[in-house]
């Protein structure tokens, strides 16, 4: 192979000085940049870099060998590292990749040296055999069915044509090197797109041994493990262009470009997305990462049109709210005296001081809710079968219909060959292979159970520190208050000690929650690193289950609390429960008059929306100070003098993890506006303003900030499918417990149809509450303020138990029992209602699409035609030339050249 080096370099920048005049010239006339700027040298240059050609470019320095991937290195003067490079490039010649190094007196650095990498025909033609690599051997012949009038309508939303389908449709064969005349195949050059060809360097450059040829050293394989023992710094296939401008050379694609342009800007967030180009692109497993988000993001919107009308019923009804006009009346809730919410602190309180958190409550908890919960219980439903609809015509339109994963991700991985030292016989492909002995990997899988169980202890505890910081600080709160016979005692103008602990309890269960994010995504690594995975799929999907229960806990765990357990088991005046025993002296929360809703909503809505807003200053605010910083520096002048692969070395490495990330963000988003959405019902119109940004701001990050990753194919969203599946089952479920037990919706519909005298919601609040004996309260209990003796005997509790003097005083009434019944009843009936209508249709939607179904029928009953005619006139063609080389040799009769015609025939 002919390299060109440091010495070359002269030479070189001669021969090409006048590409360099004409192309400096190009810049100064139609780029719109000051041509006085490009043209001069940066500091610390010579004059000589003035005859540079454009390095800004895709291809060999012949201009005609694509740059299909590219490898980085310091020569550190290592003897070891500089023999398993010459070994790898020597292998990889052999392999017939063709190869060009970038001397590091070309680098901005004057340390890395760049190794470009060409794979010629031959190569391409022989792994997208192995591969089965699918490509068209005939033009699709199903017409493209359009609806005029929804065109019309749609228009403003589509995008230019040449764009959303930037190839034509074809029926498609995996590829046979044996039969190149049988496909479309034009020019040799570009038959195979980028995102396939870098693919198939990278199958080789994964598989390619470093070793010397007399050795059989099979560890010593791989570009992965090169970079783990430091040979290399880098590998990435290149991006096109530059993401804000179009390249020079009319055959490169310049797709980067149009992605920026079409896709990445924010301001073409109301447009839809280009698929087929993404796809093109960064290939098949990215592009149904962003084709799962924007439908995702599509159905968001009919769920939060929904929230949104439910939540404006809850606005109007305002004024209909006949419970929070009673609490808030001077004569009703002004006169009614609550029992003290903590031991010694707290003082008996006005009901009317929790008037403001009444009409909060109502805006969430109202007959819509319940209308809503099961709206969102089918909706979830539809969301997953009509995705499943979609991603099968994804897969036909992909070719990834007869694609198996496994296939693609079973190679073991480096890290289990190092560690595995033990070899036995593979029983399928009859080769010596490292497995982990089975005591090993118990000893190994039992370490791993204690950490994710002692992790999710900690999690655990850190919740109930929390539920004690709000016990703590409420009597806190509730101290501050000087005037206790004031009608609405406040904290501040508008907080009542209960919002002010709710509010700052969930601000610090949120600073726990990003914190210990922080450590178990390191632990989740460390765990699945432990336990020694053999593939690649097997190692994602396990970190995937981990990470997904961390997160569930860590994320989930408080509002759990407050849907399920809060105001649950708080007892009564005289025999209240403690949560760590009476000599802790913390007592159990209660709830609000108006129920623990509101503050359920509160806690929703501070994790959600800071989860989200911190993401989104990770994902976006950051990257564009650091960009807005460097930018100072002169960008055009930086990239136009430094090369295409100098450009995107410095740009941030996409990880084999790095969708692993953006799907777990959404799927954590999923749960939220699926398990409590009953609580808020304006959950999905954040999420869907969250989603509408989250889908710029990743097009962003893989246009500007990451290199080009390696295409790999992918035919679902893997794990995930199923976590969503769970998800949704247990929304259901949650769902139902929170309209239930949460929500006070079941003890006023109770009241309202078997204990109300007139007929209407008067008369709720007094029914509500139960009257318990002050003389009663235990000397622990009470205040240490005694202000009481002078206006009441007795004061009010939320619950339903008989009063002082009754035979059965403080018992339950019937009227609890009553209730408790109608909530059972409740779950009962809308779990079976939901679960009902989900699954009925998920039976009524196919998974798959008739057209769909037709076409892939279609294209196999084509692929069987025209191989069978391909077979025919290939066999012709040969009796046919061994007719003529043998016609001096044997004779054949017209009889028997005619019958032998109709066979073929």
């Amino acid at each position: 192979m002919r390299r060109l080096t440091g010495k070359a370099k002269e030479e070189t920048l001669i021969e090409l000085q006048s590409a360099s005049d004409s192309q400096i010239a190009d810049e100064s006339s139609g780029n719109g940049v000051s041509s006085l700027s490009e043209r001069a040298p940066l500091p610390g240059h010579s004059e000589t870099d003035k005859l540079r050609p454009n390095r800004d470019t895709v291809f060999f320095r012949d201009g005609v060998r694509r740059i299909d991937f590219v490898l980085s290195y310091v020569d550190d003067k290592d003897e070891r590292k500089q023999e398993r490079r010459k070994e790898f490039e020597k292998n990889l010649e052999k392999a017939g990749l063709e190869l060009e190094t970038e001397d590091k007196s070309d680098s901005k650095d004057q340390k890395t040296y760049f190794l470009k990498i060409h794979a010629p025909w031959d190569v391409l033609a022989t792994y997208a055999d192995v591969l089965n690599i699918k490509v068209p051997f005939k033009e699709s012949d199903f017409p493209h069915s359009r609806d005029a009038p929804l065109n019309r309508i749609s228009h403003p939303f589509r995008l230019p044509d040449h764009i959303m389908n930037p190839q034509p449709d074809y029926f498609t064969y995996p590829f046979d090197k044996d039969k190149t005349d049988f496909f479309l195949i034009g020019d040799k050059e570009t038959f195979f797109p980028p995102s396939t060809r870098n693919r198939i360097v990278f199958y080789i450059l994964a598989r390619c041994p470093y070793y010397s040829e007399g050795r059989k050293d099979k560890e010593k394989t791989g570009i992965k493990r090169l970079f783990s023992n430091g040979t290399y710094t880098a590998a990435f296939p290149l991006h096109d262009c530059r993401y804000w401008k179009k390249a020079r050379n009319a055959e490169c694609e310049s797709e980067r470009f149009n992605l920026y342009s079409h896709w990445a800007r924010f301001l073409c967030f109301y447009k839809q997305q280009p698929l087929n180009l993404i796809r093109k692109y960064y290939g098949e497993k990215i592009g149904i990462y962003f084709a799962w988000l924007g439908f995702y993001t599509e159905m968001l919107f009919f769920a939060a049109v929904m929230g949104f009308i439910c939540f404006t019923y809850g606005v109007l009804s305002y004024d209909d709210n006949i419970s929070s006009k009673e609490l808030c009346d001077p004569a009703i809730g002004g006169s009614t005296v609550m029992c003290p919410l903590c031991d010694k602190k707290c003082p008996f309180w006005k009901l009317n001081s929790t008037c403001l958190s009444s009409w909060q409550s109502h805006l969430f908890d109202n007959e819509g809710t319940v209308f809503f919960a099961i709206f969102m219980g089918i909706w979830v439903t539809l969301f997953l079968e009509f995705w499943k609809r979609r991603q099968a015509r994804l897969e036909y339109e992909w070719d990834l219909v007869d694609f198996e994963e496994e296939q693609q991700q079973l190679q073991i991985r480096p890290e289990f060959e190092i560690n595995c030292t033990n070899r036995r016989l593979n029983k399928i492909t009859k080769e010596m292979e490292p497995f982990l002995p089975f005591h090993f990997r118990c000893a190994r899988y039992c370490l791993s159970g204690a950490t994710v169980l002692f992790w999710v202890s900690l999690i655990v505890a850190c919740i109930i520190g929390v539920i004690a910081y709000r016990l703590a600080v409420y009597a806190a709160f509730a101290s501050i208050i000087k005037d206790p016979m004031r009608k609405i005692q406040l904290v501040g103008r508008f907080i009542t000690p209960q919002l002010a602990t709710s509010v700052t309890a969930s601000c610090i269960n949120f600073v726990i929650i990003m914190i210990l994010n922080f450590f178990y995504e390191k632990v989740a690594i460390w765990i699945t690193d432990l336990e020694i995975p053999k593939t690649h799929l097997e190692y994602e999907n396990r970190l995937t289950m981990k990470m997904f229960l961390f997160q569930f806990v860590n994320y989930y765990s408080s509002c759990f609390y407050v849907a399920f357990f809060k105001g649950k088991f708080v007892g009564y005046p005289g025999g209240y429960s403690y949560m760590f025993g009476k000599w802790s002296k913390l007592r159990n929360e209660e709830c609000d008059p108006g129920g623990c809703l509101i503050e359920l909503t509160t806690q929703l809505l501070i994790v959600m929306v800071g989860k989200q807003l911190w993401g989104n200053i990770q994902e976006a605010l950051l990257p564009l100070i650091r960009n807005w910083w460097s930018s100072r520096k002169g960008r055009h002048n930086h990239d136009n003098h430094y090369s295409r692969w100098e450009q995107d070395y410095v740009l941030v490495n996409f990880s084999q993890l790095g969708l692993f990330y953006e799907y777990l963000e959404m799927v954590i988003q999923f749960g939220f506006i699926t398990l409590f959405v009953a609580s808020f019902p304006l959950a999905p119109l954040l999420a869907l303003f969250n989603n509408i940004l989250e889908i710029r701001v990743d097009a962003w990050k893989f246009t500007t900030q990451f290199r080009r990753p390696v295409a790999s194919k992918a035919r679902n969203i893997g794990a995930w499918q199923e976590i969503l599946n769970a998800v949704a089952i247990l929304s259901v479920v949650t769902n139902s417990f929170i309209m239930a037990f949460t929500s006070d919706m079941i003890p006023r519909l109770v009241y309202l149809y078997a204990y109300s005298k007139k007929g209407n919601m008067e008369g709720y609040i007094n029914n509500s509450l139960s009257v318990y004996n002050i003389s009663q309260i235990p000397p622990p209990n009470m205040p240490e303020d005694n202000w009481h003796v002078n206006f009441t005997t007795t004061c009010r509790y939320r619950d339903y138990r008989y009063p002082p003097g009754h035979e059965r005083e403080y018992t339950h009434t019937m009227q609890f029992w009553h209730i408790l019944a109608a909530k059972m009843a409740f779950i009962i009936i809308m779990e079976h209602v939901v679960f009902v209508v989900k699954f009925f249709v998920a039976w009524l939607i196919p998974d798959v699409p008739s057209d769909v179904k037709a076409r892939i029928r279609r294209e196999r009953f084509l692929i069987q035609e025209y191989l069978h005619e391909y077979e025919v006139k290939k066999l012709k063609l040969q009796l046919s030339a061994s007719f003529i080389t043998e016609r001096s040799d044997m004779t054949l009769t017209p009889d028997k050249h005619e019958m032998l015609s109709e066979c073929l025939t």
